[in-house]
């Protein structure tokens, strides 16, 4: 049983967020390109999808074939790596005043002492990211984002604490799959697929962090296939339906931070929609 707790979210400054997401988002490449070399490919590569830990305060890759996992706390953009046949000790890494290619630089030297050819940390994206100085060489700046670090964290806690409950509840109703964050978009979330009635039929559950859509983090219950816009049931306060390219129920952030009580409203804003969502798709 989970032993997180919520954290109170303060509603800093918008653009502060926004240069800490991005920051994050790009340290978050690095356990994705370590996840497509050494983890044993999945369907619908599966094996990229990180996991919120608890007691690192981060997100997790899967373990590659030697165990060899890394991580990175979200507070500070730090990694570590953890496992392996080198030590059991963690060899840590502030990205704070670092580009890429030196942290592509410590990071393979770290593999290879766990036996992992380094050289596979160099196979290409399969997808674009968001525009930023980081891919042109700039060095991450986590110190002077501490601020907008440490409030992601928390949505990430959050977002933890509340898709373990929802995930739970929903494979009464299909096949609901873990809550893992997807490097790619680095949203948090949980997918179930109902049972067939001629179409795949899907419901998700998620946290997205910001991005083109809504520049801060937002609370989301997607259905698939789209439903007619023009029908869709009202939702509570602190929710409204997105309509452009996909269909969900979103909560943002700043109806989020508003609330008395934060926790209580998100939980009734998810139980109301998923329950909508399910409707829907009946």
């Amino acid at each position: 049983m989970s032993s997180a707790h919520w954290r109170p979210l303060r509603g800093i400054d918008q653009a502060a967020l926004h240069e800490a997401r991005l920051q994050a988002h790009y340290a978050a490449q690095c356990l994705a390109r370590t996840a497509r070399g050494y983890v044993a490919p999945q369907p619908d590569d599966g094996h990229t999808s990180l996991l919120w830990d608890e007691t690192l305060d981060g997100f997790v890759t899967q373990p590659s074939n030697n165990g060899t996992r890394l991580s990175l706390h979200i507070a500070t953009l730090t990694l570590a790596v953890h496992g392996g046949a080198a030590s059991s000790r963690s060899p840590l890494l502030s990205l704070d005043g670092r580009s890429d290619a030196q942290v592509r630089q410590w990071l393979g030297d770290r593999l290879a002492a766990r036996g992992l050819d380094p050289v596979a940390l160099d196979a290409p994206s399969p997808y674009a990211m968001p525009a930023h100085d980081i891919a042109n060489g700039a060095h991450y700046a986590a110190a002077g984002s501490a601020d907008g670090l440490t409030e992601l964290a928390a949505w990430f806690v959050n977002a933890n604490l509340l898709l373990g409950s929802v995930q739970g509840q929903m494979t009464r109703h299909g096949t609901a799959s873990p809550v893992c964050c997807w490097p790619h978009h680095f949203d948090l979330a949980t997918l179930t697929m109902l049972p067939k009635r001629g179409a795949d039929r899907y419901v998700g559950v998620g946290l997205s962090p910001g991005d083109e859509y809504y520049d801060e983090p937002y609370f989301y219950v997607s259905v698939y296939p789209k439903p007619d816009p023009a029908m869709l049931p009202t939702l509570p306060m602190i929710g409204h339906w997105h309509t452009h390219e996909f269909v969900a129920a979103v909560s943002p952030a700043h109806k989020i931070v508003a609330e008395k009580n934060q926790m209580a409203e998100t939980e009734e804003f998810l139980r109301h929609s998923i329950a909508l969502a399910l409707k829907i798709l009946d």
